[in-house]
């Protein structure tokens, strides 16, 4: 047979660990994968070269048999040195004992299998049972507004490039699901999903409970003690609030439908708490505190004798 040189074909080096097979393996399998390249008969040949150097170097007792025998390594009849291991079947063939790499190195087809499948007949041969295709996860984080108001993001995934939309009300630590977007089963099985763990960022003006959302409003003096308007920022934009005369500082406001979206549910919102924060007034003018004490003497009378 005509001598190949399974390393040139890979890119290493003949000192090459089987990690370094590994890692050159998955990223021509990738490369040349005919998912990929389709009608491309240069690229499948090299696709068929690379898994049989793959299978070779990534065997421990075939590897020593190519580096010992080059081109003769795979004879029928044994060729090497003393110290192969041969035997008879019951017919007076040959057969080789197969040993494997106690690292579990020594194969990297489950890689492959997971990313592309079965769906060239790179399985392992009588491997025939529908299997379903290996799942992945990711993580995704959007800020609180996206949260609102629904978000799209492209997740970039081995050879898949994906654009996810994000429903409105999506919660931090939701898992969302991309049914059949993971790796391709095999032997007619169905395909893996992707679970995307959700991050909603923390907020500088809003704290989230489930659908509600609750944050602060400062209000000043005058205004809560005489009664007026407020505005009010929301996920919407700023809305105007009244405030009720001899509104107490902590007052909890609520404002119906004012919170987030629930998740699914067209139409449906949570709550909005806003929690009155009482601003005091400073830098007075001798004119301003003038009439705080006059305010405050008609409050408590006594405080005018003492004066």
């Amino acid at each position: 047979m005509d001598y190949k040189d399974y390393y040139r074909i890979l890119g290493i080096e003949k000192t090459a660990t089987a990690a370094e097979i590994k890692k050159a393996y998955r990223k021509l399998a990738i490369k040349y994968h005919p998912d990929k390249n389709q009608n491309n008969k240069s690229f499948e040949e090299k696709f068929k070269e690379v898994n049989e150097a793959n299978e070779v170097l990534s065997d421990i007792e075939k590897r020593n048999k190519y580096d010992t025998l080059g081109e003769h390594w795979n004879d029928p009849q044994p060729t090497g040195p003393k110290n192969q291991k041969w035997g008879n079947n019951s017919n007076g063939g040959n057969y080789r004992y197969a040993e494997t790499d106690p690292s579990g190195d020594n194969n990297f087809s489950d890689f492959f299998e997971n990313i592309f499948g079965n769906r060239h007949g790179a399985g392992r041969p009588g491997q025939q049972r529908p299997t379903k295709g290996q799942d992945f996860n990711a993580e995704l984080t959007v800020s609180l507004e996206e949260a609102y108001s629904g978000a799209t993001r492209q997740l970039q995934l081995e050879t898949q490039k994906l654009e996810i939309k994000i429903k409105p009300g999506v919660k931090n630590g939701q898992v969302l699901r991309l049914k059949g977007k993971g790796a391709y089963g095999q032997n007619g099985g169905p395909n893996g999903d992707i679970y995307i763990t959700m991050h909603v960022a923390n907020h500088a003006l809003y704290r989230r409970k489930e659908n509600d959302l609750y944050c602060e409003i400062p209000v000043e003096l005058y205004t809560a003690m005489l009664g007026g308007q407020t505005v009010i920022q929301t996920l919407r934009g700023g809305i105007k609030m009244h405030i009720a005369a001899e509104t107490a500082n902590r007052k909890v406001l609520r404002l119906k439908g004012m919170g987030m979206p629930k998740y699914g549910k067209e139409n449906e919102f949570g709550d909005l708490y806003a929690t009155v924060v009482i601003v005091l007034p400073i830098h007075l003018t001798d004119k301003e505190t003038e009439l705080f004490k006059e305010l405050s003497n008609l409050k408590n009378p006594t405080n005018a004798k003492v004066a």
